[in-house]
């Protein structure tokens, strides 16, 4: 007995070298509509392809969905880090201006001790800052 054909095809692309012509218009194209068992196919022209009547995609929502939102957050990620590298450097540009002026001080060794201290305390805060964002950002998702 013969299984029936299923009306499920997915859309390939062959080489340039590999064009063969449309079955509807004759025209050589790259464009192959195969079963999913890959057991027939015929090559179609990407216009045929956009033609309402002819064929329409089938589209996952969620899927699409998913796709969306995790592009979204993507963006919303580098926005994130794109900041904090502004601010790190804005910070850097003051610890670099209050060292000038601590060195222009007389009392340089105790300001050079001190302004150790507070630049460690500062890359632990930056670093906890950005993983802290980073983590709300991972939890929506």
């Amino acid at each position: 007995m013969t299984s029936l054909l299923q009306n499920v095809w997915h859309l390939r692309r062959v080489a340039e070298a590999s064009t063969k012509p449309c079955h509807i218009c004759y025209k050589p194209t790259t464009s192959v509509l195969i079963t999913p068992d890959q057991k027939d196919h015929f090559y179609v022209c990407p216009g045929h392809l956009k033609d309402r009547g002819f064929c329409t995609p089938i589209v996952d929502e969620a899927e699409a969905a998913a796709k969306k939102r995790k592009e979204e957050l993507d963006r919303e990620i580098e926005l994130i880090k794109a900041e904090y590298a502004e601010k790190l450097k804005k910070r850097k540009k003051s610890k670099d201006s209050k060292k000038k002026e601590k060195s222009t001080e007389k009392d340089k060794g105790k300001g050079k001790e001190d302004s150790k201290d507070d630049e460690d305390d500062d890359e632990a805060k930056a670093e906890k800052e950005k993983n802290d964002k980073v983590s709300d950002h991972s939890d929506t998702i």
